[in-house]
């Protein structure tokens, strides 16, 4: 963390906003002002959604849980829809989508609202109820988001799982939260190749009792070779062609359940972050209009999968909220073309674009040449999600997408948040390369050091000192273990796991994780989960996994891995667990590297010593060695490593 420091002291750069951007720009100073009365400035923001019966109270905090806008009824698919039906964006397009083979749909607020409709009217036909949890397995189409706002409509609590993870990893995630329904698709594309979405589904759902039907999506046909089990699955387009698109929406609590979505956790188990109706729609319909300057002629394009938080709060929720015209690719940004984004924006004329560190610095590997030749003049606002920037990387984007002319909003927030914590307002805050700047009005982070103790400046650990209305609210059916993880390292804040820096000009700087849990990608993957994959390979008696830095990834995965006896290491077998841990999580986490050892560095107590196992994977002098049984063992890794990497 001592290099990150002194990197980030020496960056001097500031970068205000044009004169011409700020001249239009509804967002002024006047929020952070009003931002200082958090909870006023939280009911306020509230009443901008449209509310079925008014709140009594604005907050009951108990630590650590909170109750926001208690009392209140509201339901998220009517703020994301029917608001905008009774107006002149009825027939506005709400869903502009295109296919990774170059098949196009365009949704108006119109025709979404009368396709969640149907869905609705669909799962309740199917027996799903009101509370009961619903499955989402789908690639980036649009009935991703319209079966969201089916469960929202009918009062169902959708959990969406990345349609890149494995049969297993859905499987886990299905059975955590007693799923009765799952929507899936017979398959999508990804590079040119078809993925058999249906075909994972079908072997997830061999060990999934709670699950009593299955919707299919149609995508991509034959070639997915989806097989239907007679009455549990069921096509998507004949069901909803059976049903009427009128669907009378619930009126859900303030506190009832929108959404349960899995992140990785240290012990191996994937957490299920709960999140609430009233809260969460408020924090995300804020920071969409007041971070992005949304306006009503904007094309807003977040890359994010709707497996991730990003997806939920940043294509769904907080644009359609604010009425938004919403971009949503498939494909890979490499795939046919490497110059395949800026042909998209040029396409679509996007005006806001929101995207990975991770996709920048590929950008950046790939040249200038590419954004050149296409006509990027459109877009007037970037941003940035998923990990920390570094300068280099942030400076490209300014000068090469943003031709030096568009703000770069470099938003720091978790799936646990909810929706955006620290960033620039566009038209207010002068922004540095590689910081996240200033908190969003409302938000209280705070440094501490390992004691708790507040700090005015420089390095320690990011919390969180006031509730907000988007924070997670347990972790679903584990209340203990939201209550260790969260709140017991610093007791009465919230621990976000990251370390940061805070500057002489209060502005933050993001470090990553300090537990167990990696950023690949913009992905959080949990050692643990891995370290479990390559376990139960038969080959395996342990494994340790770490991080270490990677130009595009930000971190990639290095396991160590200790063989069975009468198992002998080989490139084949190193193959082979890399495949294994696909199988097993999905290709997200397969490892980078993986390095055969007789022994692993532990303490006297058995505990593996990872931190010295990231020094040697980053090529750093190993620090204390004086706890370990056998202090050799880490030498002799060392040695092994780097003849390796020879």
């Amino acid at each position: 963390m001592s290099d990150q420091l002194e990197t980030l002291l020496s960056e001097k750069r500031r970068f205000p906003t044009t004169v011409e951007f700020a001249a239009r720009s509804a967002a002024t100073a006047a929020l952070y002002t009003a931002g200082n009365d958090w909870q006023r400035f939280w009911e306020d923001q509230a009443k901008t959604l449209e509310w079925i019966s008014p709140w009594t109270q604005v907050l009951d905090w108990k630590p650590p849980h909170a109750k926001w806008f208690v009392g209140g009824t509201l339901n998220a698919s009517v703020n994301c829809l029917d608001r905008h039906l009774r107006g002149p964006r009825r027939n506005k397009a709400a869903l502009v989508w295109e296919g990774e083979p170059g098949d196009r749909r365009v949704l108006t607020y119109w025709d979404l609202a009368r396709k969640v409709g149907r869905c609705a009217n669909a799962l309740k036909r199917l027996g799903v109820r009101r509370g009961d949890r619903v499955a989402i397995y789908l690639p980036m189409i649009p009935e991703a988001a319209i079966a969201m706002l089916a469960c929202a409509r009918m009062g169902a609590v959708h959990s969406v799982v990345f349609g890149g993870f494995s049969a297993d990893s859905l499987r886990d995630r299905i059975n955590d939260a007693g799923a009765v329904a799952l929507i899936t698709a017979d398959g999508g594309y990804r590079r040119g190749q078809v993925q058999p979405l249906k075909r994972m589904a079908d072997a997830a759902l061999a060990d999934t009792p709670s699950i009593k039907h299955c919707l299919v999506v149609r995508r991509v046909g034959d070639e997915a070779g989806a097989q239907m089990a007679p009455g549990r699955d069921h096509w998507w387009h004949e069901l909803l062609e059976r049903e009427t698109p009128a669907c009378p929406a619930e009126a859900m609590d303030a506190e009832d359940l929108l959404f349960i979505l899995y992140t990785s956790g240290t012990t191996g188990k994937p957490k299920g972050i709960v999140h609430t109706t009233g809260g969460y729609l408020t924090h995300v319909t804020s920071t969409s209009r007041h971070v992005f300057d949304l306006e009503d002629e904007d094309v807003f394009w977040c890359t994010a999968d709707v497996g991730w938080v990003t997806g939920h709060s940043y294509v769904v929720y907080g644009p359609l909220a604010n009425g938004a015209t919403v971009f949503m690719y498939e494909g890979a940004p490499d795939w046919p073309e490497r110059d395949r984004f800026w042909q998209l924006i040029e396409t679509y004329g996007v005006t806001i674009f929101y995207t990975a560190p991770t996709a920048i610095r590929a950008f950046m590997k790939w040249g200038t040449e590419l954004p050149e030749r296409r006509d990027l003049s459109t877009l007037r606002l970037l941003g940035t999600v998923g990990e920390p920037i570094n300068p280099e990387a942030w400076i490209w984007y300014h000068t090469h997408i943003g031709k030096g002319r568009c703000p770069i909003v470099d938003t720091w927030w978790q799936t646990e948040t909810g929706g955006i914590m620290i960033t620039p307002l566009p038209a207010v805050v002068v922004t540095k390369p590689g910081s996240a700047t200033i908190p969003y009005p409302g938000i209280t982070p705070e440094l501490v050091d390992g004691k708790g103790e507040k700090l005015a400046a420089g390095g320690g650990f990011l919390t969180i000192a006031q509730p907000w209305p988007g924070m997670l609210r347990t972790i679903y059916g584990d209340d203990d273990r939201y209550r260790e993880i969260y709140w017991s390292r610093f007791p009465g804040r919230y621990f976000t796991g990251d370390g940061a820096k805070l500057d002489e000009d209060g502005y933050w700087w993001i470090l990553g994780r300090v537990d167990d849990v990696l950023n690949v990608a913009g992905h959080r993957i949990g050692t643990m989960e891995v370290e479990s994959a390559l376990v139960d390979h038969p080959a395996v008696a342990e494994a340790a996994v770490v991080g270490r830095a990677h130009d595009l990834k930000g971190q990639a995965l290095a396991a160590f891995v200790t063989l069975k006896e009468g198992r002998q290491a080989s490139p084949s077998l190193k193959d082979e667990l890399k495949a294994h841990v696909t199988v097993k999580i999905g290709a997200i986490a397969r490892p980078d590297d993986i390095f055969f050892s007789a022994d692993l560095p532990k303490t006297r107590s058995g505990k593996i010593m990872r931190r010295l196992l990231k020094d040697i994977a980053e090529g750093r002098a190993l620090g204390d060695t004086t706890t370990l049984a056998d202090p050799a063992v880490v030498n002799r890794l060392k040695d092994m490593y780097e003849s390796q990497e020879a």
